[in-house]
């Protein structure tokens, strides 16, 4: 937005007893020959378009070119009125192209930001049914499946020690020990003439070659650990 002598900064001033020596026009336009405009001292013209330009650092030259061929065609009750009525220089502004730009823009800007509003409302209850859903997993559903996932997890513990390089030596070794006393009780067997010799020696070959069996695997099982 462009400020001009008539913002409020300026109106926090005296109001000069004539406006037309406080014109803000630059001296060439004001002095110009043949020009309707009152002419006035080189000094207040000066110090005039000094304060122009100080007080609107963000208008180029072309855009100030551009608000002056507005004026210049204005008579000198236009311009007087202009400095003197409120509501026509408002009037004047806002028929400024760079005005009108500015305020196109902030128009467009307003829409999308209301539109965005409006879209963020509708799908408020879907976003509220949503933290709903995902509170209920959280205390239903997602405690159970932390639940079975403990279990499963307990359920693998249980199985890697079943087939643990320990567990299977301890196991060949419950076993040998076995097949040692079945050899043992079909010896004594055997002395007590409980059975035949050709029986004895069928039974005990098998229970002999079980227990070297088991034997080789245990070593290899050690040996597999401890490699």
């Amino acid at each position: 937005m462009f400020k001009f002598w008539g913002s409020q900064e300026q109106q926090a001033q005296p109001r000069p007893q004539d406006s037309t020596s406080q014109s803000w026009y630059p001296p060439s336009v004001v002095s110009s020959p043949g020009s309707s405009r009152p002419s006035t001292p080189s000094s207040t013209s000066s110090g005039s378009f000094n304060y122009f330009s100080q007080s609107t650092p963000h208008v180029s030259p072309t855009e100030a070119s551009g608000i002056i061929n507005h004026l210049k065609d204005k008579s000198v009750d236009e311009l007087r009125k202009l400095l003197s009525d409120k509501e026509a220089y408002h009037q004047f502004l806002l028929s400024l192209d760079q005005v009108k730009i500015q305020n196109n823009i902030r128009d467009e800007l307003r829409k999308e930001t209301l539109q965005l509003a409006r879209m963020n409302l509708e799908k408020e209850p879907q976003i509220i049914e949503l933290k709903n859903q995902c509170m209920i997993i959280r205390t239903t559903e997602l405690a159970a499946a932390q639940e079975k996932l403990s279990e499963l997890e307990r359920q693998k513990e249980e199985i890697m020690k079943l087939f643990s390089s320990s567990s299977l030596i301890q196991k060949l070794q419950g076993s040998m020990r076995k097949t040692e006393e079945e050899s043992e009780a079909l010896h004594q067997k055997l002395l007590d003439r409980e059975v035949d010799f050709g029986t004895f020696v069928q039974k005990y070959k098998k229970l002999r070659t079980t227990y070297h069996k088991r034997a080789l695997i245990q070593l290899s099982v050690k040996t597999s650990a401890t490699g």
